[in-house]
């Protein structure tokens, strides 16, 4: 059994469901905000889907995690909100991405501009000409009335009526049901039409004070129009850049400039990187990220969540052990190899974030392309990447190499098989040598960084677990 919960229910109607909810009688049982009342509740509830996720906040989805323990939730919108997108580049929730529009539409045009009569007059204009309809965007309730009433006078002939939150639901109801029959020509509304209206003939809409509405807001709304084969036209109205603040200015170049099918994921993370990415099991939109810095909170991020998923318990410190490796010879990018100081700071940035030998190997290829063959100091840096990438599986926490041997320090609970190395010690007693619990000491003449290199890389290989 499926049913709908909503304000445009009547109250018996509602108790019913509500009724036959907590009973297990509904399967499904689709709603608004109002399923998010103290009065629901769910005998078994396995699954949530969350559609237009931008609508709810965080405190509202929490209340529906809450209801069940285990409970599965999948969340569907075109724009995803900054600290669910964060949570998915994170890795601690699944992504998908579907970014082929249906066909036979047509990308929507998209204005920038200040309030101007004649230009309001040419849109709704051809828009009207061509047998179309127009939105008009005026979030404020207490002007809405104005608005209506400048329109009528600038369009003489043309039916202009508004709709709001705060009307009756019949009212509201009426008048989303004239406008979808094309009896009047032009609707205000507030962002009451931000999703869930679908309106083929409309394919105009003008924002009044976009500057004030978020980035997904602003996508969403201009997803109202161009839902046909027709051409679609956006105008975006906004006092002068001078008078707008930084993030506005940001946002309204993001929408403008991105105006092709399939953009909503680029525009969320336009949105990520202007308004960052919150707290992740709080309620605030800036967090701790402020204290820490933003990549050291991402590499811890992403440290936890291995743990997490490899089943370990993760190491909250952010002072927590990082391995080291010295090989016994300079590991860097000469100056006379590279001399743009910002350019070796970024090559250094990507080495030491590579996480496999492919990355590394086809960072090597690049660097030799675009700077020609590697000189011995950066060989050496791409050698001391590849053993610390191996050294990390393992629980190494320090490795020093030199001509004549060197020593391995292992952290508490290296990812090691201890019999192989009592059997290494055993076989080879002249070369290897506990040193207290943690340290493994050795003694081998390796003259080169590359005999260095091969011989710990095959040692490893022979104790790993």
């Amino acid at each position: 059994m499926i049913k709908s919960l909503s304000r445009f229910k009547t109250g018996k109607e509602t108790s019913k469901a509500l009724e036959a909810l907590a009973s297990g009688k509904i399967d499904i049982v689709i709603g608004t905000h109002k399923l998010l009342q103290d009065d629901v509740h769910f005998k078994q509830l396995g699954l949530v889907i969350i559609d237009e996720e931008h609508r709810f906040g965080v405190r509202d989805k929490e209340q529906m995690k809450k209801l069940r323990a285990n409970v599965d939730m999948l969340t569907m919108t075109a724009t995803p909100i900054p600290r669910t997108l964060n949570m998915s580049l994170s890795g601690l929730r699944d992504l998908s991405i579907i970014a082929t529009p249906p066909t036979q539409l047509h990308a929507i045009k998209t204005f920038v501009c200040e309030w101007n009569k004649t230009i309001i007059q040419e849109a709704c204009a051809r828009e009207l000409s061509r047998g179309g309809q127009v939105y008009v965007l005026h979030n404020e309730v207490k002007t809405i009335a104005n608005v209506e009433a400048e329109l009528t006078a600038m369009l003489p002939g043309v039916t202009v009526r508004h709709a709001h939150g705060q009307m009756r639901a019949n009212e509201l109801e009426n008048i989303m049901s004239d406008f979808y029959h094309q009896r009047f020509q032009i609707l205000i509304a507030t962002t009451i039409i931000e999703s869930g209206i679908d309106v083929p003939t409309a394919n105009t809409i003008l924002i009044n004070r976009a500057d004030k509405l978020g980035l997904a807001q602003l996508h969403q709304l201009r997803g109202r129009v161009g839902r046909s084969h027709h051409r679609a036209y956006a105008y975006l109205i906004a006092p002068p850049k001078s008078a707008l603040t930084p993030d506005a200015v940001k946002r309204l170049e993001a929408i403008e400039s991105l105006e092709e099918l399939g953009v909503g994921f680029t525009l969320a993370t336009h949105d990520l990187e202007i308004r960052g990415a919150g707290e992740l099991l709080g309620e605030g939109q800036s967090g701790q990220i402020q204290e820490i810095g933003f990549n050291l909170y991402n590499d811890l991020l992403e440290r936890a969540v291995k743990a997490l998923k490899s089943g370990k318990v993760p190491e909250l410190s952010a002072t927590s052990r990082r391995t080291t490796v010295e090989l016994g010879a300079p590991a860097l990018i000469p100056d006379d190899y590279l001399p743009d100081v910002h350019a070796r700071l970024i090559l250094y940035k990507r080495i030491a974030s590579a996480e496999s030998q492919a990355a590394l190997d086809e960072l090597r290829v690049e660097m030799i392309d675009r700077f020609g063959l590697l000189p011995e100091p950066t060989k050496t840096l791409f050698s001391v990447t590849r053993v610390k990438l191996l050294a990390q599986e393992l629980g190494i926490r320090k490795l020093d190499m030199h001509v004549k041997g060197g020593r391995i320090i292992f952290d508490d609970k290296p990812n090691i098989d201890p019999m192989k190395v009592i059997t290494l010690i055993q076989k080879r007693p002249w070369v290897f040598k506990l040193d207290g619990q943690d340290k493994l000491r050795f003694e081998i003449e390796l003259p080169t960084v590359e005999e260095r290199e091969e011989w710990v890389v095959k040692l490893m290989g022979e104790i790993c677990s």
